[in-house]
């Protein structure tokens, strides 16, 4: 029978492992025979309980992020690690400082020269503080690394993404493809707003958040958020004031960047209308 997991076998920001029991009750709501389409697949996590839950549906997994790669280098990610814990000889959540550092750094170095790839998240959650994570060889030299390295192995999961559809393109562009199936299921999972999301392959504004509401109208969706978003919040106060259209539309806008000191800045913003019925309407905001 096959294995289902409860949790990303590597790790991934923002992975629905603490949903997966609810998710599946969930589920169970949609009959056999349901297309799942999941928009920012992300870990592959809730790809693939559905797959295991609803073994005869079409399941797309939208794998933006290149997680499938992370998976199939499992085994240098292993191999690396074993060498990092012998080189590593300080004491668990101390400082590899000097020496020991660049000792540390070379290995690395050598694994991606070797194989062209080192899956840099991973590593970071056994060489950098927790949540912090490193895209990329030189985040790690440019970060104090500390030795959280983890004492077993990852485990290598062959079969996590069969019986999927996968893909790896905009969200915008799998959307269009299913949104006709009247069978289908859109699994939204978007990076969340006011939350870091460094290790998507994306920048989003605000306006990129809303839009992916767009999929929601009209669609059968499971769709995840946080309160720190205010999206739910921000829906329905829309919902309440439904004739107050954009009352920024046909404003002027003047822009000022302020310096707090060498490494912060904002920028201020004045929005004005002269032309309209209030006479004049002045709008200082902060982004």
């Amino acid at each position: 029978m096959r294995k289902q997991y409860m949790s990303a076998p590597l790790p991934f920001q923002g992975q629905k492992r603490n949903f997966a029991k609810e998710y599946i009750k969930v589920l169970q709501q949609y009959p056999d025979g349901t297309t799942f389409v999941d928009l920012f697949g992300g870990s592959g996590l809730l790809s693939h309980i559905t797959k295991c839950q609803k073994p005869n549906s079409t399941v797309v997994y939208n794998d933006f992020d290149g997680y499938r790669r992370r998976l199939e280098a499992i085994p240098v990610t292993n191999a690396l690690l074993a060498e990092l814990r012998r080189i590593i000889d300080v004491s668990r959540h101390k400082p590899i400082q000097g020496e020991l550092k660049a000792r540390v750094l070379d290995c690395m170095r050598k694994y991606e020269c070797k194989y062209g790839y080192i899956d840099c998240i991973t590593l970071s959650s056994s060489l950098m503080f927790s949540m912090k994570y490193a895209t990329m060889f030189e985040d790690f030299e440019k970060s104090t690394l500390y030795n959280n390295i983890r004492s077993a192995d990852y485990q290598e999961c062959a079969d996590y993404l069969d019986g999927l559809t996968v893909t790896s393109i905009d969200y915008r562009e799998v959307f269009d493809k299913y949104k006709d199936d009247p069978s289908v299921v859109f699994i939204v999972d978007p990076p969340y707003l006011s939350t870091d999301s460094k290790t998507y392959r994306m920048y989003w504004r605000l306006s990129d958040y809303l839009d992916v509401l767009t999929v929601l109208a009209g669609h059968r969706f499971v769709y995840f958020t946080s309160d720190n978003s205010s999206i739910i919040e921000l829906c329905d106060w829309i919902g309440r004031n439904k004739s107050i259209g954009n009352p920024f539309e046909n404003s002027s806008r003047l822009e000022f960047n302020a310096h707090m000191n060498h490494k912060s800045s904002y920028t201020d913003i004045m929005l004005y209308k002269v032309d309209c019925p209030s006479n004049v309407i002045q709008t200082s905001l902060k982004p």
